[in-house]
């Protein structure tokens, strides 16, 4: 497939922090996938928490498979866009690289602990995964991805954050946060299709887990329209023993719906802003977006997500439970870094004098932001004695 003059060309790409000899049979962008695929981080996100920690069941999404599905849906869309599918499978597989156990609970917990240290960002923290963590090569650490990957996968970053980052990579990927300019096309792709996939399968989990009902869903227009359409369709869908079935087709259509639905307006959006290159993407405000409906439609979805599953009170104690884990691992490794597996021990190290606690703290952090939910859960027990998270 030819891509559109406003799609990230890898043979114009913006290279490497550390020149390297092209592959001779894979693009820039091909070989940045397979680098985070192969990535240590990677693999550790199949025992990461979506919603429900990885302990409660084994066919609840993790981070890993939610990252294939975001890779999936990106796909999907792209080709239709002439978006370069690469460079947004590579975004998606790798934006949720820096994000702790225990889910969005744990990420909450450890800023707080990094409060008077910089605080906790995952997105910027999947960034440091790409640039600094990932020990594999030996001329440099990290993973030495091109340029539009690492954009893609620093979806947010606080304004304090990107001053930092534009201080040590001037004109790098942080920089739009601080001029207000947009990522290229397919990071924009990577933002939506994340949150339509977040939203599709949390309803599939939530219901799996008893702690949602069909019945409750009805209440969403998104969710029920569809509902409707398959029932009309199929009814011998309504009885008892058929409820699989009928959650899947309903769901199956929603996302269909929203997918041409991002497709339709995002190619309304460029041909009304008519870009040249990606240069020009860049200045113009997101073009890769629902129409005025879908979009209302998604937000009460999320609404309703947030009020009757993320707050449900059988997930915040949950949550509860394993913000306590991951605030003592913190104040454990913080007080004894000795205690931490050995090159995060080097790392906490190297500072010296006024610059050791912060140097500390951010080791601890990588640390236990690099956990799986289970290690976590075990670590804790070994330093603590006890046992929150069976």
């Amino acid at each position: 497939m030819m891509l559109a003059n406003y799609a990230c060309d890898p043979a114009q790409t913006r290279g490497r922090r550390y020149p390297q000899t092209p592959a001779p049979t894979r693009t820039d962008y091909q070989r940045d996938r397979d680098r985070i695929v192969h990535s240590s981080a990677f693999r550790r996100l199949v025992y990461k928490t979506q919603v429900f920690l990885n302990h409660e069941g084994d066919l609840f999404r993790t981070r890993m498979t939610h990252s294939l599905e975001v890779a999936q849906l990106g796909r999907s869309i792209a080709r239709s866009l002439r978006l370069n599918e690469d460079l947004v499978e590579t975004i998606a597989l790798a934006h949720d690289l820096g994000h702790t156990p225990f889910g969005h609970a744990g990420q909450d917990a450890l800023n707080d602990c990094m409060a008077a240290f910089g605080g906790f960002e995952h997105n910027l923290q999947s960034l440091r995964v790409v640039d600094e963590l990932e020990e594999r090569y030996p001329e440099f650490d990290g993973l030495n991805l091109t340029f539009e990957t690492r954009e893609g996968i620093l979806k947010h970053c606080s304004r304090a954050n990107a001053q930092a980052l534009e201080a040590a990579e001037p004109g790098g990927v942080a920089l739009r946060f601080l001029s207000h300019r947009q990522p290229g096309l397919e990071a924009q792709l990577c933002n939506l299709a994340d949150e339509i996939a977040y939203n599709a399968h949390d309803i599939d989990d939530g219901v799996r887990s008893g702690l949602i009902t069909l019945a409750q869903l009805q209440a969403v227009p998104l969710f029920d329209d569809f509902l409707r359409q398959t029932l009309a369709d199929f009814p011998k869908l309504s009885q008892a023993d058929q409820g699989r079935r009928l959650l899947y087709e309903t769901i199956r259509r929603m996302l269909s719906a929203q997918v041409y639905d991002v497709i339709a307006a995002t190619q309304s959006a460029l041909a009304d802003a008519n870009p040249a290159d990606v240069a020009e993407v860049r200045q113009l405000p997101p073009l890769v977006q629902f129409g005025p409906g879908m979009r209302a439609k998604s937000h009460a979805l999320k609404a309703f997500l947030l009020q009757q599953l993320y707050r449900h009170p059988q997930v915040m104690h949950t949550n509860g439970q394993a913000q306590q884990v991951v605030r003592e691992l913190f104040n454990a490794y913080f007080s004894a870094p000795a205690e931490m597996a050995d090159r995060y021990q080097r790392r906490a190290a190297l500072g010296a004098g006024l610059e050791s606690a912060p140097r500390t703290a951010r080791a601890v952090a990588d640390y236990i932001a690099g956990m799986t939910d289970r290690f976590a859960a075990r670590e804790h027990e070994r330093l603590t004695g006890a046992r929150l998270l069976a």
